[in-house]
């Protein structure tokens, strides 16, 4: 992560480098109680190791935002912030929420929808609908003409996706892939979606649901605020995930509560698509929290249940998300993505998407396309990809990736194709790896036995 100085009033000094790549490890330590606010709703509390030596001062950094350039918050956790300081930093949060609220939006669309065609215009540098009072301020903006009633349900094809590594990383699902949710969804028999990050899917879903035999509802919780002008408040609440906040206060926090626990919490499920560069432990924590929301339900039986969920992430992170999710699965289904060069289906090797659907649910419960190159495997007792052989001494369909693994005795475990066993390392890497037998520690954690791009440390 990087960061820097406060972005109201006064640098932090020597606070420069702590996020900025160098030896030590970065940890969270959680949301605090009395945490500051940034735009972004309150910060979270971090700390950084050096190599050897004791945990150093923590430190209060945004939980949505790694480039210091688009939110640089930062403050120490025993620092005394002065009056004037702290007023600055609420003038800025103030000046940096959006120009309308969510209900001004609505009404606006409301307005919006009874103009002629040929009045329906879409600002592109604002991303906002104009209303015909508001041609004359974007005169020398580029815009959209002739918004139809299908680009409006659409909103995820008109808005441009936010693309920044850092921050949003706002990748958007397939036609496929999108699909393949909601037929998976219906097929299970759920009736309400929890869209966590997901607006292509929630769009679907809310474009089916005047159709008569279409059951299934949504809500959709997005830090991206541009999806206000095109729902209610009962279809969309503002939400940063890596904080569990609600920017729309009590009021949203209870539209998603109520939404969880309607018909006693029965046929919910929660599906979630976060930037792959999110932190894992910040994730969890509000997965977590949307979980317990559920759990609040005066339905007997839900104590020792999970809310049903879906995490979209790549495989990568299996040991990371299992550590904090037990009973999750990961499925070999590969999600793929439009605005993505890399993340496509039907790639071979290792151009294949790598991201996949991490589930509390029973995989024998998950059907994959058998069209797609999925089969079904009677001693796992669920789909895996055509590629991923069962291997009789794992006794167990081992890829991740999609392609073929090979069993090393050695290591007593399947390792990819390209992988070989090296007696130095005493375990397989690829053949031309350096070795890690050195008396040097990681560059991240200081640690022996790993390089600096497999450190732990680095999720």
């Amino acid at each position: 992560w990087e960061g820097g100085g406060d972005m109201a009033a006064g640098g932090a000094g020597d606070a420069e480098g702590l996020w900025s790549s160098g030896a030590g490890e970065l940890i969270l330590l959680g949301l605090a109680p009395s945490a500051p606010s940034c735009p972004h709703g309150p910060a979270l509390l971090f700390v950084k190791t050096s190599q050897g030596k004791e945990r150093g001062r923590r430190f209060y950094a945004c939980s949505a935002c790694r480039d210091r350039k688009d939110c640089n918050f930062f403050q120490w956790e025993d620092e005394k912030v002065s009056e004037t300081r702290l007023a600055a930093r609420e003038e800025y949060n103030r000046t940096h929420q959006p120009p309308f609220t969510h209900r001004q939006n609505v009404e606006r669309y409301k307005s919006f929808v009874l103009l002629p065609l040929s009045k329906r215009r879409f600002c592109q540098e604002c991303q906002r609908l104009l209303l015909p009072a508001e041609w004359e301020k974007h005169s020398d903006h580029q815009f959209l003409c002739d918004i139809t009633s299908a680009q409006l349900q659409s909103p995820s094809q008109l808005l441009y996706p936010l693309e920044n590594k850092k921050t949003n990383a706002q990748y958007l699902f397939a036609d496929r892939s999108c699909q393949f949710l909601l037929d998976l969804i219906t097929d299970l028999g759920f009736r309400r979606v929890l869209s966590v990050g997901t607006p292509r899917l929630h769009e679907v879903i809310q474009s089916k649901a005047s159709q008569e035999d279409f059951r299934i509802r949504s809500l959709l919780l997005d830090i991206d605020f541009r999806y206000s002008q095109f729902y209610s408040e009962d279809e969309f609440c503002h939400y940063n995930m890596f904080n569990h906040h609600f920017f729309g206060g009590e009021a949203a926090r209870e539209t998603c509560r109520k939404f969880l626990c309607q018909d006693n919490g029965e046929r919910v499920i929660m599906v979630t698509d976060p930037p792959f560069g999110g932190l894992v432990e910040a994730l969890s924590s509000s997965f977590k929290k949307l979980m317990a929301m559920w759990k609040d339900t005066e339905k007997e039986g839900h104590n020792n249940q999970e809310l049903p969920m879906l995490w979209i992430f790549p495989y990568f992170f299996e040991s990371r998300i299992l550590e904090f999710f037990p009973s999750f699965s990961m499925l070999d289904y590969q999600v793929d993505y439009d605005n993505h060069a890399l993340y496509k289906h039907g790639k071979t090797g290792r151009r294949q998407s790598p991201v996949r659907i991490f589930t509390n649910l029973s995989p024998s419960m998950v059907v994959l396309p058998v069209e797609e190159g999925y089969r079904f495997c009677t001693v796992c007792q669920r789909y895996v990809s055509s590629g991923n052989q069962h291997c009789e001494i794992c006794n167990s369909c081992t890829s991740k990736d999609g392609r073929r693994w090979k069993h090393c005795v050695l290591c007593k475990k399947c390792v990819k194709p390209s992988w070989f066993h090296c007696n130095n390392c005493n375990c397989c890497a690829l053949q031309n790896h350096i070795c890690e037998k050195t008396d040097a520690g990681c560059f991240v954690c200081g640690k022996a036995g790993h390089k600096r791009s497999t450190c732990p440390s680095l999720s």
